[in-house]
């Protein structure tokens, strides 16, 4: 047991953990995708979606902590490796060059992941932490929607998730061991894949539903 916490406790191991909880999110991000996706079927197809949801009781609330561990467990580690970086070189270059496979989302991955820490937490009192008794939650989707700012706010953060995981996900894959120099080139190019289907996938609803009202 001592060994497998002091691996934890590596920088290896943080990364590896940081790995894992975010391949899990990525699995997570897929499968809330193809249940947005029912809103492309009107309210009666999202709110039975939303209702089948509910009615798993127990399971789901499981799968809520579930979640919330693996995202303490990403943020704190991610936090913590910032930090550590950080600390070992206080003092910037005074010329900041390109290395080799430096892109946006390698760049600015600690940045992108605080905001969207802020955003799951204002998405989520917006939507989950709501009086839904005397309403559905096609109707609580609906009303977010027609905020315009809270819209804007949405689309963005949708870019910024596509940002994040075009890095994050091959960085991921290498991280765990699988950086075949004859697959890494797929792996990366299906991150790049992946995040844009995130990107237009959540972000299209936002407009989808404000003109087909």
């Amino acid at each position: 047991m001592n060994w497998f916490i002091n691996s934890l406790g590596s920088s290896i191991g943080k990364k590896l953990m940081m790995a894992i909880t975010g391949l899990s999110f990525c699995g997570f991000l897929m499968a809330h995708l193809a249940g947005n996706l029912t809103l492309y079927g009107g309210r009666d197809a999202f709110n039975a979606y939303a209702e089948h949801l509910h009615s798993l009781g127990i399971l789901l609330n499981f799968a809520e902590i579930g979640l919330l561990s693996l995202a303490l467990i990403h943020i704190l580690t991610g936090l913590y490796l910032f930090w550590q970086n950080f600390r070992s070189r206080p003092v910037r270059y005074a010329v900041n060059k390109s290395a080799g496979g430096r892109t946006i989302g390698s760049v600015t991955m600690p940045y992108t992941g605080v905001f969207l820490i802020c955003f799951v937490v204002f998405h989520l009192l917006n939507f989950h932490f709501v009086d839904k008794t005397q309403t559905t939650i096609y109707d609580i989707v609906d009303t977010a929607f027609s905020n315009l700012p809270y819209t804007l706010i949405y689309i963005l953060a949708m870019v910024i998730v596509a940002i994040h995981v075009s890095h994050g996900l091959w960085s991921a894959f290498q991280t765990i061991g699988a950086n075949h120099l004859k697959y890494m080139p797929f792996v990366q190019v299906a991150s790049i894949v992946l995040a844009l289907v995130f990107a237009i996938g959540f972000g299209f609803l936002p407009i989808y539903i404000a003109f087909n009202l």
